[in-house]
């Protein structure tokens, strides 16, 4: 097992993933909000968790053979999907400028808390190798 395989970086990893996919979303959103015909599109990562827990697919570490094993692999999918059946603009364009502000202010703060997490963990690391 290597120093950066725990769960926690690859959790950690994994949101950042997916909110580096979904800021590129918001920001193609913003970008064609006059755009004749564009529809908006959305990132999807969060339910990864919920549809892992909900299908028992949460991967355990089982440290002790008392320990109660559960779990199977859980997937690590990040998609994208577009919103066709709406209509906010007279060019057929459902941009609303509101709602993806929103949004960008949103992911801002989920990508900063994972960001000073993660260092937080670089940090602990750095402190234990520092302490030998």
């Amino acid at each position: 097992m290597g120093l950066f395989d725990s769960a926690t970086f690859h959790n950690l990893e994994q949101g950042l993933k997916g909110a580096a996919t979904r800021q590129k979303t918001i920001s193609d959103n913003i970008s064609n909000v006059d755009t004749p015909n564009y529809k908006a599109k959305s990132a999807h990562f969060k339910h990864t968790l919920n549809e892992a827990m909900q299908n028992d697919k949460i991967q355990a570490q089982q440290t002790n053979q008392q320990h109660i094993p559960f779990g199977g692999n859980g997937s690590d999918s990040i998609y994208v999907s577009r919103d066709t059946s709406t209509m906010y603009n007279h060019n057929g364009n459902n941009v609303d400028i509101d709602k993806e502000m929103t949004d960008s202010a949103k992911n801002q703060i989920y990508y900063n808390a994972l960001t000073d997490r993660l260092s937080s963990k670089f940090s602990s690391l750095k402190t234990a190798v520092r302490s030998n």
